[in-house]
């Protein structure tokens, strides 16, 4: 079992999931290096939850390998026994294969998995050195399922949970003190849709809402909960964390049906969009 003690590094710690985590793991004596572009939003959160713990906080963009390699130089300065890392940042991008171009989906790429990628690479030489430590790398379900319009972020999320997982195996057959859990959240209620990018061929402005409308309406896990929920995962060490009933309701689905999932699938999310 991993001790939450020592220090955490987040990513994506502004707000949402990253956010609630910062919360939970300070409540649970965690010194924190929280990482985000928002950094304004970074110092509301330190001043939050800094007056119990050391709190350190870097205006990182995980798209940019530099800036990631830098994030790891000062927050293990800062904290020299840190032993979580959390490569929880992520964006979502709207349109089907064939609206969205391909520096959509690169830069869509760069920042849900090279970026995670790069932090696991600048962070795993010092965790390595930890008498017991653990990777946090945050997929989704769309890591396990993959419906229409989300060619790019499914993708991505995929990948996620592959290299996760064989990076998994790599440290237990090494025999290293370096666990590593995959997160697959459902529907968590943060902004990612709102702050979503459109894709270039997409022309009708109305869909945009109504996919904002719907993930809002299906998205009933609070962030707190789903922070919980991996704070959990990482003291058990659990290999994959899933979040939420409808996360545990898809990944069951396509057990079951893994090449005809999408039909029952979507009859169901459209009841829980419409509140059923």
């Amino acid at each position: 079992m991993t001790a939450i003690r020592g220090a955490a590094a987040i990513t994506g710690a502004a707000s949402g999931i990253g956010r609630a985590l910062a919360i939970e793991l300070c409540r649970r004596g965690c010194d924190l290096a929280l990482a985000d572009r928002d950094e304004a939003g970074l110092k509301a959160l330190a001043v939050e939850i800094g007056r119990d713990r050391k709190v350190s906080v870097h205006r990182v963009d995980v798209a940019e390998p530099a800036e990631i390699a830098q994030f790891a130089e000062e927050a293990i300065a800062a904290h020299p026994a840190l032993n979580i890392l959390v490569n929880n940042a992520g964006v979502a991008l709207l349109g089907s294969f064939e609206e969205i171009d391909q520096a959509q989906m690169e830069w869509l790429f760069n920042i849900n998995f090279w970026g995670l990628v790069h932090g696991t690479r600048a962070f795993l030489p010092h965790l390595k050195t930890r008498d017991a430590a653990h990777i946090v790398n945050v997929s989704s379900i769309f890591g396990i399922i993959a419906p229409p319009g989300q060619t790019a972020y499914a993708a991505a999320k995929f990948a996620v949970r592959g290299f996760s997982e064989s990076l998994r195996h790599e440290l237990s057959v090494a025999g290293s003190p370096v666990k590593l859990s995959v997160v697959h959240p459902g529907g968590i209620a943060t902004n990612i849709a709102r702050n979503s990018r459109t894709g270039v061929g997409v022309t009708d402005n109305a869909r945009r809402a109504q996919s904002i409308e719907r993930f809002e309406a299906a998205a009933r896990t609070t962030p707190k909960d789903a922070a919980l929920r991996i704070i959990a995962g990482i003291e058990r060490n659990e290999p994959r964390i899933l979040i939420g009933n409808d996360a545990r309701f898809m990944d069951i689905l396509q057990r079951f049906r893994p090449g005809t999932y999408w039909k029952p699938l979507q009859r169901r999310l459209e009841k829980m969009a419409q509140g059923k």
